[in-house]
């Protein structure tokens, strides 16, 4: 049988979903929604279903099985509250919100609900990363070092704070949750921004250009990790995990493995959205999340890290996180 899947918000990502999941097959396209009747419409001609402006009436007069919910930062909401309520599966883009406590009434409504949710941290399905995990177990981490350097990304609402949150927030969200995924919890941030170059020469931009954050994970493993958008290319992204006589170096797709007398470099061979995307679909179908590697609840703890770099550069303080274990 064929997962009756929806669409809310049509740019660049969503797309990648639609023909990875086209790929997949066992899946029937039934509603695409957006802001811009173009994008959904042009969807809906493509893939087939229909075509619609407003969430809550496509929500309301169609009968889906999933929706991906691929909306920009600012837009998470009410949207996941009533689609769960309803007992539709999400499958939700990162950053998952910028608002920390509507996060976490999401969150609730999920639970109640039952549904399957996965978040795109589509790096944690990378199979140099199931690989890292494996060097890792055991292993007393000491350090890791992570890094976005690059540019300005084309959407229009990038360059305003209030709506993507910033690059910590919506860019280099990805190392923070890898980092977390594979050496554990963050207990406290301070973080420090620059922002004397891009807002001078951009109109309406008004985000750091570099920033650094300072993180202490639990079992007293300290962290560094910085990003600039001030570039016009895609210089260098990537995590380096140091610990007792070995560096892990992820970066473009492959695991560098470095020890005393052995290095070696691994080359990733999946589809990191692929696999995620089948994953949530077996999920939906089977009720069974054992692999689901994200959840809301996990994707919420990432976001309270970055929410909380922001913070503290606002306010020159050391942000302590609220820690618990996930049921």
């Amino acid at each position: 049988m064929s997962v009756k899947v929806g669409f809310l918000g049509m740019g660049g990502m969503a797309n990648h979903h639609l023909k990875v999941l086209s790929k997949l097959g066992g899946v029937e396209f039934v509603a695409f929604c957006d802001k811009l009747s173009e994008r959904a419409e042009s969807a809906a001609k493509e893939q087939g279903g229909r075509a619609y402006t407003d969430y809550k009436k496509m929500l309301e007069k169609e009968l889906l099985d999933a929706l991906f919910i691929c909306l920009p930062p600012d837009a998470h909401g009410d949207e996941e509250i009533l689609a769960a309520k309803q007992g539709i599966h999400l499958f939700i883009e990162k950053p998952i919100a910028l608002d920390l406590k509507k996060a976490k009434e999401i969150e609730e409504v999920i639970k109640i609900s039952g549904i399957v949710c996965s978040v795109g941290y589509r790096w944690r399905y990378l199979d140099i990363t199931k690989r890292a995990k494996e060097i890792l177990e055991g292993k007393k981490v000491g350090m890791v070092l992570g890094y976005w350097m690059g540019g300005v990304p084309g959407a229009n609402w990038w360059g305003e704070m209030k709506r993507s949150g910033g690059q910590m927030v919506e860019q280099t969200t990805h190392i923070v949750d890898l980092s977390r995924y594979l050496v554990g919890d963050v207990e406290r941030v301070y973080a420090l921004y620059g922002k004397n170059i891009l807002s001078k020469e951009r109109e309406g931009f008004n985000l750091p250009d570099v920033g650094s954050m300072l993180l202490q994970f639990k079992e007293g493993i300290i962290g560094t990790i910085s990003n600039t958008c001030l570039l016009e290319l895609a210089y260098t992204v990537g995590l380096n995990i140091v610990a007792k006589d070995l560096v892990l170096e992820s970066q473009g797709g492959r695991l560098k493995i470095i020890e005393s007398r052995r290095r070696e470099e691994i080359y990733n061979q999946n589809d990191d959205v692929l696999t995620e995307d089948d994953v949530f679909l077996k999920a939906v179908k089977t009720k069974d999340t054992s692999k689901v590697l994200s959840s809301y609840s996990d994707a919420l703890k990432t976001l309270a890290v970055t929410l909380a770099a922001n913070q503290s550069a606002e306010s020159g303080k050391v942000i302590e996180l609220e820690v618990k274990s996930e049921k």
